[in-house]
């Protein structure tokens, strides 16, 4: 491939992370086992608290609300199941829901008038919170 290393030159650190993790993920590549229960399950409480708490998420320049959040990382989450086993809830958090994958900014969490905080942070709150037998994410209360 002679434009190989010409286009590898062009590329900017960011674009060379992502051409290689796309190479590295690609589809002939994917079978990973689904998630337990247990992990898919928390993940799932999480989204929705994200949704019914009305935060703000922030990603990529824009704050957005509560339900474009628990749709972009549900994409997130599907593209990752696709390709790996999930073995914890951290580890999508860590993987999918506290940094964009393109641009390499960190997500925030906005909740009311409080300061924005690391999405990642917010996430683990809350995941601590449910696991600690709080109200059903259905049901809405906070931690």
């Amino acid at each position: 491939m002679p434009f190989l290393p010409h286009v590898l030159r062009r590329l900017t650190a960011a674009g060379c992370l992502s051409l290689t993790a796309a190479l590295l993920l690609s589809p002939a590549q994917a079978s990973a086992d689904p998630a337990s229960p247990a992990v898919r399950a928390e993940i799932e409480a999480l989204l929705i608290r994200l949704e019914q708490v009305h935060c703000e998420f922030y990603r990529n320049g824009d704050w957005h609300s509560g339900a474009e959040a628990h749709a972009h990382l549900q994409h997130k989450l599907d593209y990752l199941q696709d390709r790996i086993t999930l073995e914890s809830t951290e580890q999508f958090i860590e993987l999918a829901a506290s940094k964009s994958s393109w641009s390499g900014t960190p997500y925030q969490v906005r909740c009311g008038k409080a300061d924005p905080q690391p999405s990642a942070q917010w996430l683990r709150q809350q995941l601590q919170w449910i696991r600690s037998g709080g109200a059903s994410p259905r049901q809405g209360g906070r931690p």
